[in-house]
């Protein structure tokens, strides 16, 4: 019984040691929430802080840019399964079928498509939804920090995803 109560009490100890803050935001800059857990009796111990070398984490977000796999990039983004590339659009009437047609060559073909519209969630156009339904995938509008949690929980399980993303600071 006494090595249970100081194995307890040695706990906390042991839970700040193991917890690693990959992404130090600075104080415009928001992290996003880590989602490699074990999920098991001591479910808040983080045991997988790194990211495999060939994987993208979206790590966190400003008005201006994105945090991936601790490094900052400033801009709109397309990830593509491990793939990241700079993207013209700046704002949300900026996305065309023509600023998505890389999606016309890439293969795997996406399961689906992950729009991060900004702020706000915008309301797509249905040409451009046409376009990306004829070439085989699903696209989800919502705002760029729920895109880029999303992109994140569906490119770790292994999933065939894409994102394409504006800065959060972006409002319409």
């Amino acid at each position: 019984m006494a090595v249970r109560q100081r194995a307890v009490s040695a706990l906390p100890t042991l839970l700040r040691s193991l917890r690693k803050d990959p992404l130090k935001p600075h104080n415009h800059a928001h992290a996003l929430p880590s989602l490699r857990r074990a999920f098991s009796l001591y479910d808040q111990i983080n045991l997988i802080d790194n990211v495999p070398v060939d994987q993208l984490r979206i790590q966190g977000y400003t008005d201006t840019g994105f945090n991936v796999n601790g490094v900052e990039y400033e801009g709109s983004l397309l990830c593509v399964g491990n793939l990241l590339l700079s993207w013209k659009p700046k704002k949300f009437s900026d996305i065309t079928a023509d600023s998505l047609s890389l999606f016309q060559t890439v293969r795997p073909i996406p399961d689906i498509l992950i729009l991060g519209c900004g702020r706000n969630i915008q309301p797509v156009d249905p040409e451009l939804r046409r376009f990306v339904r004829s070439i085989g995938i699903k696209l989800e509008a919502v705002d760029s920090r729920n895109a880029a949690s999303t992109y994140n929980i569906l490119n770790e399980e292994g999933r065939v995803v894409a994102a394409a993303l504006l800065p959060y600071g972006v409002s319409s």
